[in-house]
């Protein structure tokens, strides 16, 4: 079954935090508590979710910022990818699967943003972190950054059905909420025909 999803707004750099849940069970993993933890774990006592796990899809500060709080209120193990979170209590590497009550996330390894981004499915909707916005992409001009990685990132996810449901690490677009026939047909990033068109736009 495919797992449901909570979008919270997180703090002042427009980031998103979300709660992915088991309908059935009511258990949930906690994504990017960002820069407002509290905002997520009133979500968790008002949802009465049983909170079993706490994934960070980077390691950048905007995003893990609220991990200490969340970590402290909910004594739930941190996960997140070796290269980019090497002290997570559980390291999470490409095609690894979380047991989220009766639903399952599978982690996609999708770096380029960053070497440990990692993209999170529940079996009907990405969460994309910094890797893919609304109708943009993440920064690849970092120290750590590599933008031919990350236009393989985009490939591989532009793969899923056309229904699937993105959720972005950060309210940039123009829409909350998208799918990849949406990025499609409105995200330029997504429709460079090669990897050299890509670098031109991403660096223009």
């Amino acid at each position: 079954m495919a797992l449901e999803v909570i979008q919270i707004q997180a703090g002042r750099m427009n980031n998103f935090s979300y709660l992915v849940f088991c309908p059935e069970t009511g258990h949930a993993a906690a994504v990017d508590p960002s820069l407002a933890p509290q905002a997520l774990l009133q979500v968790v006592q008002e949802r009465n979710l049983q909170l079993d796990l706490l994934v960070n899809t980077h390691g950048h500060h905007d995003h893990t910022a609220g991990n200490q709080a969340v970590l402290e209120t909910a004594k739930v193990p941190l996960a997140g990818h070796p290269l980019d979170l090497p002290d997570a209590d559980r390291q999470l590497n490409d095609g690894d699967r979380l047991a989220i009550g009766r639903g399952t996330l599978e982690i996609l390894h999708t770096p380029g943003h960053s070497p440990g981004s990692i993209t999170l499915y529940t079996g009907d909707a990405l969460l994309t972190g910094d890797t893919l916005f609304v109708t943009f992409v993440g920064r690849a001009d970092l120290p750590e950054s590599d933008p031919r990685a990350l236009y393989r990132s985009l490939q591989r996810l532009a793969d899923f059905p056309p229904e699937t449901k993105v959720y972005p690490g950060h309210n940039y677009g123009p829409q909350a909420v998208s799918t990849i026939a949406y990025e499609k047909q409105h995200n330029p990033y997504l429709n460079c025909p090669d990897l050299e068109s890509f670098l031109k736009l991403r660096m223009g």
